[in-house]
């Protein structure tokens, strides 16, 4: 792992392997601790979903290359944190509208219950919870990598899409009874 001076200066990239996925919940927990200092899950930026039984699996910003949310937000309320790669939200400027969360192929943006304003995975200015607590449980579902030259649009799917491909990949032919 790197040291902590040096993981700011790297892009990186939060990698999952969702088939290793607990369900413990403890990167929603985490997430909302460092953002909210309180747990909230329904405010964190990381949202675990199970939609099939027994294939639950987080649901975070993959930062796509393209950043489409960035795009579409006509305020220039996101922006992308040059030191990680991060999609980074401004409070002040952000009205809520969900322009966001229409452009994102995950829609994984999502308003916070209480402010209004949008959410979404800054990756913790370089020091991921979610990645921190899923390794120290042994889950490695989730995971700090550097980011390199990848399509990490192709990670940005609805919930419904990831759980499909989870329940086929757990399941097999099974999983069509569970969808």
């Amino acid at each position: 792992m790197w040291e902590k001076e040096e993981k700011k200066n790297h892009p990186i990239w939060v990698g999952r392997e969702f088939s290793k996925c607990s369900g413990c919940r403890k990167c929603e927990i985490a997430c909302s601790l460092r953002h909210e200092n309180k747990l909230w899950p329904e405010a964190s930026r990381v949202r675990v979903f199970m939609l099939v039984p027994g294939t639950e699996f987080p649901h975070l910003c993959t930062q796509c290359e393209d950043y489409p949310c960035v795009k579409a937000c006509r305020f220039k309320a996101l922006g992308v944190n040059e030191a990680t790669s991060a999609v980074t939200v401004n409070a002040e400027k952000c009205t809520g509208c969900g322009k966001c969360i229409d452009a994102c192929p995950g829609k994984v943006p999502h308003v916070h219950p209480q402010t209004n304003k949008i959410l979404i995975c800054d990756l913790c200015g370089g020091d991921p919870q979610c990645a921190k607590v899923c390794q120290e449980g042994g889950w490695n579902c989730l995971r700090v990598v550097e980011r390199e030259d990848h399509e990490f649009k192709l990670f940005a799917r609805v919930p419904e899409e990831t759980a499909k491909a989870l329940a086929t990949k757990l399941y097999g032919e099974k999983a069509e009874e569970f969808l």
